[in-house]
C-alpha cells in the first residue's frame, strides 16, 4: 500500500535569474493508501511539477514529499510514472517492454517473461506479447505501459494526463479499463488531467489548483457509486461545482501567459 505526503512544497524554476517563477506555493496534501486521487487546474498551474516530484524525477525547492514516511529523493520501483505519450522501447517486443524492469533487477528471462505475461493477459494483450510498439494502436500502447508498471510490482501509479491523446471513444474505454485495474488492486493511483468529467469519472477525491503560483483552491470527495452516469444529475452537479470553481482560475492563467508574452517580445 502507498500513501505519499506533500508538505508546504513550493517550487521556484530560475532562482536568481530574470525568469524566476514561483509554480507552486506551500502546497500540503496527503494522499491515502489505495486512493484514486485526481488533480486539475490550469494550464501552467504545476500539475505535472507535483507529480514529478511525487516520483522523485524533480525536487521541492522548499517542503518536503514522502513515501510511506520516507522522504523522496529520486525515483523508485514503488512509484511508476506514466506520461502522456507510451514511453515503449520501440526496438522492444511488447513482452520485452512489460519485463523491462525485472529485466533490471536481474530477474531470470523464464521468470520474468512468465510474469510479464500474466499482466500483458490483465490488461487484455495475451496476443500482443511478440508485437512492436509501432504494431499497436494508442491505447494498447498505454496498455502496455501500465502492465510494465504493474509488473514491476510498484505500489504508486503516477499518471500525467495519460489519455489526453487518445479519440474520445477510446479515452473513454480506457478510464473504464484503468478502474477495473485499480479496483481491489490496493494499488494508489494520483491522476493529473485537464479534464473536468475525467476528473469526476475516475476520482475518489479531485484537487483544485489555483493559476500560477500553483495552491490548493479546493479539495473534493465524489461520493457516488461506480460506474458513474455521466448524464446523471449527480454527476451534472459535479461538473457545475468544478467549472464554478476553475473559471476565474482559468481566466488568470491566460493573462499570465499573455504577460509573459509581452515581456519575452519587450526583451528582443
Amino acid at each position: 500500500m502507498g500513501e505519499i505526503l506533500v508538505r508546504d512544497v513550493s517550487k521556484i524554476w530560475g532562482i536568481d535569474t530574470p525568469e524566476e517563477v514561483l509554480t507552486l506555493d506551500r502546497v500540503s496534501l496527503t494522499v491515502r493508501p489505495g486512493e484514486f486521487l485526481v488533480i486539475i487546474g490550469p494550464s501552467g498551474c504545476g500539475k505535472s511539477t507535483l507529480l514529478n516530484m511525487m516520483a522523485g524525477l524533480d525536487t521541492p525547492t522548499s517542503g518536503l514529499v514522502l513515501h510511506n514516511g520516507q522522504s523522496v529523493v529520486g525515483p523508485s520501483p514503488d512509484r511508476s510514472l506514466i506520461f502522456q505519450q507510451p514511453s515503449l522501447l520501440p526496438w522492444q517486443s511488447l513482452i520485452d517492454n512489460v519485463a523491462f524492469g525485472l529485466t533490471l533487477k536481474g530477474m531470470g528471462r523464464r521468470e520474468r517473461y512468465q510474469r510479464a505475461q500474466e499482466f500483458l493477459s490483465q490488461v487484455g494483450l495475451q496476443g500482443f506479447a511478440r508485437k512492436y510498439p509501432h504494431q499497436l494502436s494508442g491505447g494498447m500502447q498505454q496498455r502496455a505501459s501500465i502492465a510494465r508498471a504493474l509488473c514491476l510490482g510498484t505500489d504508486i501509479l503516477l499518471m500525467d494526463e495519460p489519455f489526453a491523446a487518445l479519440d474520445v471513444q477510446t479515452r473513454f474505454k480506457m478510464q473504464e479499463f484503468l478502474l477495473d485495474i485499480w479496483k481491489g488492486s490496493g494499488k494508489t493511483v494520483v491522476f493529473v488531467t485537464h479534464h473536468i468529467d475525467e476528473a469526476i469519472f475516475l476520482a475518489d477525491r479531485v484537487v483544485i489548483l489555483t493559476s500560477r503560483p500553483g495552491r490548493i483552491l479546493d479539495t473534493v470527495d465524489i461520493d457516488m457509486s461506480r460506474p458513474r452516469d455521466v448524464a446523471s444529475a449527480s454527476f451534472e452537479h459535479h461538473r457545475s461545482l468544478f467549472i464554478d470553481h476553475l473559471r476565474s482560475e482559468v481566466t488568470k492563467a491566460f493573462e499570465q501567459q499573455e504577460l509573459v508574452e509581452m515581456f519575452d517580445t519587450s526583451i528582443k
